[in-house]
């Protein structure tokens, strides 16, 4: 991607809302719209429980609702609303929904790996346009794209924070307790730094 490109997608990915990102549950209010859902089939499937249903999502919902509210106090309390990733970029609903912009070496989970003279030097100058203390990657990743942006920029104490996509989790995992809640609000505690 050249600088301009970024440039572009930056100011207009409002008018992409056609693109799908697969990543749906990234996005807290898409959490709650899924949960609904799920309760709704579950109440057609199993009426004589659907009152038990219906409370758990009503529980359920309330604390997604806490923790949506949570974000959207930090997003309004932040320095910068720009957040850039040097990796692969699955977090399009939750960026949106919140009022971030965001610059990513890779849109959605891209099967590229190879990061260009181009993309890097872009990235690098919107470190120092902006004045970004935080370059962002995703559980799973390596940091080498990120540190080469680093690298590139001005500002090398610069430093890689990762949010969580949940695409790598496994059964131990959830055994040792985490679940959307927990990591929804880990990643809310990077966010909070990235944005600081």
């Amino acid at each position: 991607h050249t600088e301009d490109e970024h440039e572009h997608e930056h100011e207009h990915e409002h008018e992409h809302d056609h693109l799908y990102d697969e990543h749906v549950w990234l996005s807290i209010k898409n959490a709650k719209k899924t949960c609904a859902a799920i309760t709704d089939k579950l109440c057609e499937i199993d009426p004589e429980h659907a009152e038990e249903y219906r409370k758990n999502l009503a529980d359920y919902t309330a604390e997604l609702d806490k923790l949506d509210g949570e974000y959207e106090a930090a997003v309004a309390a932040a320095k910068t609303k720009t957040l850039l990733f040097g990796d692969r970029f699955p977090f399009r609903y939750l960026t949106e929904h919140y009022g971030l912009a965001y610059y990513a070496a890779f849109e959605g989970c891209s099967a590229e790996t190879e990061a260009s003279t181009e993309m890097v030097t872009s990235l690098a100058a919107k470190i120092d346009e902006l004045g970004l203390k935080y370059v962002i990657i995703i559980d799973g990743s390596d940091s080498e794209i990120a540190n080469t942006i680093i690298s590139a920029s001005s500002a090398k104490d610069a430093q890689i924070l990762s949010l969580d996509s949940m695409q790598s989790k496994t059964q131990a995992d959830v055994d040792n307790g985490e679940n959307y809640l927990t990591v929804m609000r880990n990643n809310l505690e990077t966010l909070k730094k990235a944005i600081s």
